[in-house]
């Protein structure tokens, strides 16, 4: 098996259309937000829309303002909420470029959340036609993992935190170490780097490494760096980043590590909302941040754009999506060409 970095060509994106009964705060805005996200990915490349009802979704879709539905195509599916990261399917190829999705038990970030149907999506929308006739459905079941917990640089390097795939309520029957091995048999790795530091404030993931740190290359690391020591987020945060300086290539060299700034703090109430430049969208051609309307938006942008100098970086303003203690990489997922 060999699991694909982000970078490698993509057929499609998945989103999970938010209903109107979701649980999300002012649906209207995050529908809003979605709309826009789809349209950025449908001048790309096709997108795969799981909904509850196929015509209130073209509706939402229509009222929010996208011009046209071409591109898309529609799979209805029961669902309790939109993270499509973290109970979409993962993608790995075979030794001779055989086609697979992985199904992964989806458990509501450690029986936090509701995810009874949300676990049964890719069955479905697989059972459905989804998928191209010649990819293949493989069960992990009873292993429990979020696609938002893991990182890859496609070629046989993971990074992901222990205090997200060590915790309660999903694999704590497995010591690390057998972690570790079925990581490696399910994606083919040669090593996994563990970040044993990384927490931002607001998130309810445990730490998933796609708001901390992520791959742009074999050699480069981007990743959330917070300057302000008043800031809560600053000594987890500072630890990581230590921690990251002592990682190396698979040929022995340190990574370039490129630091995105922490976003402005943003609040729902009193609760502080986990916004980060690090929960990016790779794409064909394209590369999407998520956006907090603020003067750091920007540097996030130059900086990713440095790294990613063939494709286009764009901002948009995601706020909507943080009601909901999460962003854009979170409600996306990606599949390869052919798939």
């Amino acid at each position: 098996m060999r699991i694909p970095a982000e970078w490698e060509k993509q057929g499609f994106v998945q989103l999970t259309w938010p209903h109107k009964d979701s649980l999300w705060y002012e649906v209207e805005k995050v529908q809003a937000c979605y709309t826009k996200i789809a349209s950025a990915i449908l001048s790309r490349e096709p997108l795969l829309i799981v909904c509850r009802d196929k015509q209130e979704t073209e509706s939402d879709l229509r009222r929010c303002g996208l011009k046209s539905l071409d591109g898309i195509r529609f799979v209805e599916s029961p669902i309790n909420d939109t993270w499509a990261r973290d109970h979409g399917a993962i993608s790995v190829f075979g030794d001779s470029g055989e086609k697979y999705i992985l199904d992964f038990v989806f458990n509501g970030w450690g029986l936090k959340f509701a995810s009874d149907l949300d676990n049964q999506i890719t069955t479905n929308i697989y059972n459905k036609g989804a998928f191209a006739p010649d990819v293949k459905y493989i069960n992990m079941r009873p292993f429990v993992l979020e696609g938002g917990s893991i990182d890859t640089d496609g070629a046989g390097t993971l990074i992901a935190t222990s205090e997200c795939l060590c915790s309660l309520n999903r694999n704590e029957y497995l010591s690390r170490e057998e972690i570790e091995n079925h990581l490696k048999a399910a994606f083919g790795l040669k090593r996994i780097l563990w970040l044993d530091n990384g927490s931002i404030a607001g998130d309810d993931t445990d730490s998933h490494v796609d708001i901390l740190a992520r791959f742009c290359s074999e050699d480069t690391i981007a990743y959330t760096s917070c300057e302000d020591p008043e800031d809560e987020n600053y000594p987890s945060l500072k630890a990581m980043e230590k921690q990251l300086r002592t990682f190396r290539t698979l040929d022995g060299k340190p990574y370039r590590l490129v630091p995105l700034p922490l976003p402005d703090a943003l609040y729902l109430d009193d609760y502080r909302l986990p916004g980060s430049y690090a929960n990016f969208l790779i794409l064909n051609g394209a590369v999407l941040i998520p956006g907090a309307a603020s003067p750091k938006d920007e540097i996030a942008r130059e900086r990713l754009q440095a790294i990613f100098p063939d494709r286009s970086v764009e901002v948009i303003d995601c706020r909507a999506l943080l009601s909901g203690h999460g962003g854009l990489h979170c409600i996306t997922m990606n599949y390869p060409e052919g798939w």
